[in-house]
């Protein structure tokens, strides 16, 4: 049993606390032998969970999972600590100068006339700030970790900033065509490497399609996947009313089904 005392309510202080216990001599076996590499995935699971429950409008489900979210913020900061390099203070204090930092209105004597301003002064300080001295660094410097169509959607807002640009939406839908027909080539080459090239291009493609319609591309892929989800349970569940097993229907039988439904919206 480990030295902790158990409370009614707990603050921050004990939840830093429990983490050094479990990663202490005495603590959790599986908790000690943790490094950043090996809960790096579950950094990203739990940050997906949060916005799952901000999508559901759920404030009780959204406090559980940034509490989930926290613990690997502190977990990750007390692997830090023990090995002397920083902990949760010092990375409280990075954060709020650069807070401070990049608010020269709020901090400073920056007048701003809006939020565009806002932004413009944010995106100026931060590539001071990094040293991003050509626009070709702020795209390098865009996090490979990223899901790739929000890695695209930022790669493409910051050549847009310096005009590298189609003039409307007409540009890339054109440009999205193209990349059709280059895959269709491709296609009829089967070259593998040279499909998976093109298929890469329709998809950087569409995010440009996305991006002039203001519409986020993973949200609208989400969307998408849900909508497939709901047509294919309509083909099961009919399928099953007629006594059949979807493995002894066709092809041709499950589309007739997949556009009934799809032809009742």
């Amino acid at each position: 049993m480990v030295n902790f005392e158990c409370k009614s309510a707990y603050d921050m202080s004990d939840f830093r606390k429990i983490i050094a216990v479990l990663r202490s001599p005495g603590g959790c076996p599986w908790d000690i032998e943790q490094t950043h590499e090996s809960i790096r995935r579950n950094l990203l699971e739990e940050a997906y969970e949060v916005c799952e429950a901000i999508d559901e409008g759920d404030a009780d489900h959204l406090r559980e999972e940034l509490g989930d979210l926290l613990l690997q913020i502190i977990f990750h900061a007390r692997i830090e600590e023990e090995k002397g390099s920083f902990n949760l203070d010092d990375i409280a204090d990075t954060a709020c100068k650069k807070l401070i930092y990049r608010h020269p209105h709020v901090f400073g004597d920056v007048t701003v006339s809006g939020s565009e301003d806002v932004v413009q002064n944010w995106d100026e300080l931060k590539r001071s700030e990094k040293s991003q001295t050509t626009i070709t660094k702020t795209m390098t410097d865009v996090a490979e970790s990223l899901p790739a169509l929000w890695r695209a959607e930022k790669i493409q807002k910051k050549a847009a900033k310096v005009g590298f640009d189609w003039p409307d939406v007409g540009g890339a839908m054109d440009k999205l065509r193209e990349e059709v027909s280059e895959l269709e080539q491709a296609a009829d080459e089967s070259d593998k490497a040279h499909i998976e090239e093109e298929l890469g291009d329709i998809l950087f493609a569409a995010v440009n399609v996305a991006r002039f319609f203001e519409i986020d591309p993973e949200t609208a892929l989400h969307k998408s996947c849900e909508k497939f989800i709901r047509r294919f349970d309509y083909i099961e569940s009919e399928s099953k009313k007629s006594g059949r097993d979807l493995t002894d229907m066709t092809l041709d039988e499950m589309e007739v089904l997949y556009q009934a439904y799809k032809n009742q919206k």
